[in-house]
C-alpha cells in the first residue's frame, strides 16, 4: 500500500495549534473550530488525520469530547489520536471517543510491555506507539523529559512487544519546516523491521516528502504534515501525491 500523508491537528484549549519544537509557548492558533477543520481536511482529500491531545500532555484534562467531534466530522477519515494516553482505560476512553488508532506515547517509553497488553487487548491495527526523539534519546510528559532510550532501542523494545506502528518524530525538527531526519527514520527501520513507519517532524516542502517516499524505508506507512498545510505551502493533495511518489 501507497504511504498516507496525515494532516495534523494538536488540540490545545479547545483549539487547533502549532507548536515549534513542542515548546508550548510557541503555540500558534490555526484553528479556533478543530471539528471544522478535520472536515475541511477531508474534504480536500485526507484518507487520515493526526491529532494530538497537547492538554493531556502536559498534564491536564484529557479533551474526549472535543476528540469525539473531531473523530465525527473526519468520518470516513482514519483518525488516529495521542497525547496523554498512559494507561489501557485511557487508551480504550480514546477509541470509544471515536479514534480509529490510539498512540502510546510516555507510556511507551516508560512501559513498553503495556503496549503489548494494548496490542492484546485492542487489535495491532488499533495501537501504535511514539517515538520523540530529543538530543538522542527518546522524550515523555508532553517532550518535557528525555531521558528515555536511544530511538533504537526502544523500538525494538516495542516490536518485541508485539507493536506493528510506530510514529516517529525528530522533535529537533517539528514545526520548522526543514525536513524530515531520515537517519533516524533509517534507524528505527533497521530496529523494527516489521513496523509500519509513520514520519513526523519537518514537512516544510514537496521536497521532502519526495525525499522521503525515495528514501527506501522499509514500512513506510505515511508522514504527518502541520505547518506547511496550515500555511499553505502545498495542498493535501499535491502532498499525498509527492509522498506516494513517481507512478
Amino acid at each position: 500500500m501507497s504511504p498516507v500523508l496525515y494532516p495534523a491537528i494538536d488540540l490545545l484549549e479547545g483549539r487547533a495549534v502549532r507548536l515549534h519544537q513542542g515548546d508550548r509557548r510557541s503555540a500558534k492558533v490555526y484553528a479556533e473550530d478543530p471539528a471544522a477543520q478535520a472536515r475541511a481536511f477531508v474534504e480536500e482529500g485526507a484518507q487520515a488525520l493526526h491529532v494530538v491531545d497537547l492538554d493531556a500532555a502536559f498534564g491536564g484534562p484529557r479533551q474526549l469530547r472535543l476528540i469525539e467531534r473531531v473523530a465525527r466530522a473526519a468520518a470516513p477519515a482514519l483518525v488516529q489520536v495521542g497525547g496523554g494516553v498512559r494507561d489501557l482505560d485511557a487508551a480504550e476512553q480514546t477509541l470509544a471517543a471515536g479514534a480509529s488508532r490510539v498512540i502510546l506515547g510516555t507510556a511507551a517509553v516508560e512501559q513498553p510491555e503495556l503496549a503489548g497488553k494494548a496490542v492484546a487487548r485492542f487489535g495491532p491495527d488499533r495501537v501504535a506507539a511514539g517515538i520523540d526523539v530529543k538530543d538522542g534519546r527518546a522524550a515523555t510528559r508532553g517532550w518535557t523529559d528525555a531521558r528515555g532510550p536511544a530511538a533504537f532501542e526502544l523500538a525494538a523494545k516495542l516490536a518485541g512487544q508485539g507493536v506493528g506502528w510506530l510514529i516517529v518524530t525528530a522533535i529537533s525538527r517539528d514545526g520548522t519546516l526543514e525536513g524530515f531526519d531520515l537517519a533516524l527514520l533509517r534507524e528505527v527501520a533497521r530496529a523494527a523491521p516489521q513496523a509500519r513507519i509513520v514520519a513526523s517532524g519537518g514537512a516544510g516542502a514537496l521536497s521532502d516528502l519526495r525525499s522521503l517516499a525515495s528514501a527506501g524505508l522499509r514500512g513506510l506507512a505515511g508522514a504527518i504534515a502541520g505547518t506547511a498545510l496550515y500555511e499553505r505551502r502545498f495542498t493535501l493533495r499535491e502532498a499525498q501525491a509527492a509522498l506516494e511518489g513517481p507512478c
